[in-house]
């Protein structure tokens, strides 16, 4: 498994933004701190997709950010992207990683402990645990507590991310719950200033959970 530094997970939307917008977003964020970046398209095609990851992945290589694709292993394959994630839905981690290999990262969604437990001992690197908060980037939201968090983190011994909604101004909630890092998607990506939005929840980030 490749090494990797979870504290400030960038997820993208390209949601309402051209092509070249969404680059220089993707490219500002990296700048700012973002630790991983996640490639999130469920409305593409297989090709846009693939088109679109490499050149996000030519732009993660200059700044030595992994690049994660949400969902799909085959695009994750085709562009020899660092790691996938899965989700619920999505294929099942143990066959993620057998397909991935043992060298590249495989992570997962959690909302429970079993959930948690099942997905470290299927092969996740790490998880993904929320929302913690409502977001607008699903439709469904289905909200976890900060206790569910703290039980998912002492539940197992690989990094935990909280996601869901978060922000520099309301992750004041996760103070003393022993996570790995936080997921971001809005507050970075619709920010006026996507660097300085990642500059200021990692600097919060640092404050609140003495990292």
């Amino acid at each position: 498994m490749r090494r990797f530094d979870p504290s400030l997970y960038f997820i993208t939307d390209s949601t309402h933004y051209c092509e070249e917008e969404f680059l220089y977003r993707v490219e500002q964020a990296l700048m700012g701190g973002a630790t991983l970046i996640q490639l999130r398209e469920k409305e593409r095609t297989t090709h846009e997709y693939v088109e679109l990851a490499e050149k996000v992945h030519a732009i993660a290589k200059r700044f030595r950010v992994p690049l994660i694709i949400d969902d799909r292993v085959d695009v994750a394959l085709a562009v020899d992207a660092e790691g996938v994630h899965v989700g619920a839905s999505d294929m099942p981690v143990a066959a993620a990683r057998k397909l991935m290999g043992e060298d590249k990262i495989v992570g997962a969604t959690a909302k429970t402990v079993p959930w948690a437990v099942d997905a470290y001992e299927q092969g996740a690197d790490y998880l993904g645990v929320g929302a913690i908060y409502p977001t607008s980037t699903k439709v469904k939201t289905v909200l976890t507590t900060t206790e569910t968090l703290r039980d998912i983190c002492n539940a197992v011994p690989i990094p935990v991310n909280a996601i869901g909604g978060l922000n520099k101004d309301n992750i004041d909630i996760l103070a003393g719950i022993p996570i790995a890092g936080i997921c971001v998607v809005s507050a970075i990506m619709k920010a006026d200033d996507p660097k300085q939005a990642a500059i200021e929840l990692k600097s919060q980030e640092r404050s609140i959970l003495g990292k």
